[in-house]
């Protein structure tokens, strides 16, 4: 009887041990996923609006902007709204530069 007791409490703290552990790895799984998303985004921004050397068309747009709002970061879609909407071209080097700090700084690196 009594080593049945302690065999349910061994149980009981490793069943906690690996919910814990559990835990832990949804965790880096979703900032893992979060981290592929930014950096595709990134790779397409640079690829399709930056390197280009014409005026960015309205799939590519939408594209973004799609991979953008995927992202459910307010911050990001923020500056992202400031790029879009800006007036001239030193505004929008400005904003694309503040855009671009940011993607860098929510990639997270464990």
């Amino acid at each position: 009887m009594f080593a049945l007791l302690i065999s349910n409490v061994f149980l009981g703290l490793r069943y906690f041990t690996v919910v814990k552990e559990l835990e832990g790895t949804k965790i880096a799984i979703s900032s893992q996923r979060y981290n592929e998303q930014v950096i595709n985004f990134l790779k397409m921004f640079i690829k399709r609006v930056i390197k280009s050397d014409k005026e960015v068309d309205f799939e590519t747009r939408l594209k973004l902007e799609n991979s953008v709002r995927d992202l459910k970061d307010e911050q990001i879609l923020a500056l992202w709204q400031n790029f879009v909407n800006s007036q001239t071209e030193a505004e929008a080097q400005k904003n694309v530069k503040e855009l671009l700090d940011l993607l860098v700084e929510k990639v997270y690196i464990k």
